[in-house]
């Protein structure tokens, strides 16, 4: 019998993934399948989902075993009432690999001033001795697999590495906290704080004007986690105001950014344009591979999706 999977994403992105998908079929042993994006519904036994693709209504595809989607965020799909099959996120090196990349050179950047050699050439020799890694405290928070990873580079790297989750989590070399207490004590440690929280209304506006005051003064933010995990108006005013040195933002509320946000133009705010991790192709099509290859065996799905959770 044939395996059917549906490529549900927008039209350019066909290209780019028929042939690394294929080849990872192909790799994972999984036989007799037809991989297209036109399947007629109830024929389709995968969905190969991105969530601004064309599949909104997961109603017809009753046949469907899985929905297995090519972000690592679910936000935009996994409230959907229709989908009521099984829902995989994206959990691959690419992204892992690229977000510890975007992180550790944003978090070194701040750390070393990096900022004030590159914009500050005005013939003055200044001589301003960063601290060592181990004397600059970073918080993460999220520790799922890109905070995590995130975490134990900059810890390889000598910093002193806090971490908070909502449930407890161990990771070797750094400080694990967790609740509400644990927030504030995360907080109130970090010179340099990352966010990488997947967005649930719990964490939407996390880091409101409350929290923004819990950091110490002169604190920097990277985010390259959601947009709606920061108040935009209290960041704002914290950046007026000198409590919060430099916010570099990545995501944000809405994308692309508007053109007229006061983000643009803030000296203190750098905008990079979502560019912190994506999907690669190659690493991707492995991992839709080898869950359709184990959901064909019988075995457990990897990276399945808490809906009670929501990520």
């Amino acid at each position: 019998m044939t395996i059917n999977i549906l490529f549900a994403a927008k039209a350019n992105r066909w290209p780019q993934y028929e042939a690394p998908l294929t080849k990872a079929l192909n790799a994972a042993g999984v036989s007799g399948f037809n991989l297209s994006t036109d399947i007629a519904p109830q024929d389709v036994d995968y969905i190969v989902l991105a969530p601004n693709g064309p599949v909104q209504d997961f109603a017809p595809y009753t046949r469907c075993k899985a929905v297995l989607n090519l972000w690592a965020g679910v936000e935009d799909v996994v409230s959907n009432p229709t989908l009521t099959q099984p829902l995989a996120r994206m959990v691959d090196h690419g992204l892992t690999q690229g977000m510890v990349e975007w992180v550790t050179a944003h978090v070194l950047r701040h750390h070393l001033g990096i900022d004030a050699h590159i914009n500050g050439q005005d013939g003055v020799w200044r001589v301003d001795t960063p601290p060592l890694a181990e004397d600059r405290p970073v918080t993460i928070l999220g520790l799922g697999a890109l905070g995590t990873a995130c975490a134990r580079a900059l810890v390889s790297l000598g910093f002193d590495v806090t971490g908070w989750s909502r449930s407890p989590k161990d990771v070797p070399g750094v400080r694990c906290l967790n609740g509400d207490a644990g927030l504030r004590a995360a907080l109130e440690s970090a010179q340099i704080l990352v966010l990488l929280l997947p967005k649930t209304p719990e964490t939407e506006d996390l880091v409101n004007a409350q929290r923004l005051a819990q950091l110490p003064k002169g604190a920097f933010i990277v985010n390259p986690g959601r947009g709606p995990l920061i108040d935009d108006s209290a960041l704002l005013e914290a950046l007026d105001s000198g409590h919060i040195a430099h916010a570099t933002l990545d995501v944000f509320r809405v994308e692309p950014l508007p053109p007229d946000h006061p983000y643009w133009a803030h000296p203190s705010v750098t905008v990079t344009p979502h560019a912190a991790s994506d999907t690669r192709e190659g690493t991707a099509a492995q991992v839709i591979a080898e869950n359709i290859r184990r959901s064909q065996a019988g075995e457990p799905l990897l990276h399945l999706v808490d809906r009670d959770l929501g990520y």
